[in-house]
């Protein structure tokens, strides 16, 4: 079986989800200078920069090309923090929260790439993916719950 057998939609709707979140948390970097937050985001987008590379191959090898695009829902969601947070004088639980949603998507979006068949080592990488992306949900929990 080639690759062209094989439906990568989920795939690469993942794939938009985790670039929207780069550009989540990066966007909430930018809104606070405390070093403790900064850091858990700095971890955050590399852990998403990082499950991008796995996947990218097997979109490549299908397609020809990366995916590039965002995630409306995640798109929408920002602005919305963005659009609360002028109005709040401490606004960093407000990203702490939408942050914690965005790991909640991003796991739901592995679940459903998981759910569909795709060759056995792209389903290795979304397993590995699955993993990380659990570790980074527990950690934006954490942190949303501790800073409250």
């Amino acid at each position: 079986m080639t690759l062209s057998n094989y439906n990568f939609d989920a795939v690469k709707s993942l794939i938009r989800v985790l670039n929207s979140g780069i550009d989540f948390y990066k966007k909430a970097a930018s809104e606070t200078t405390d070093n403790r937050y900064n850091d858990v985001f700095s971890r955050m987008i590399t852990e998403k920069v990082r499950a991008i590379a796995l996947l990218q191959p097997f979109v490549v090898a299908d397609e020809g090309s990366i995916e590039e695009g965002n995630a409306l829902a995640v798109e929408i969601r920002e602005s919305y923090t963005h659009l609360i947070g002028m109005f709040k004088k401490d606004n960093i639980h407000l990203y702490l929260s939408q942050l914690e949603e965005l790991e909640d998507k991003v796991l739901e979006k592995v679940n459903k790439a998981l759910a569909t068949t795709v060759p056995a080592p792209c389903e290795a990488a979304l397993y590995q993916i699955k993993e990380r992306m659990k570790l980074c949900h527990d950690e934006m929990r954490t942190l949303d719950v501790i800073t409250q």
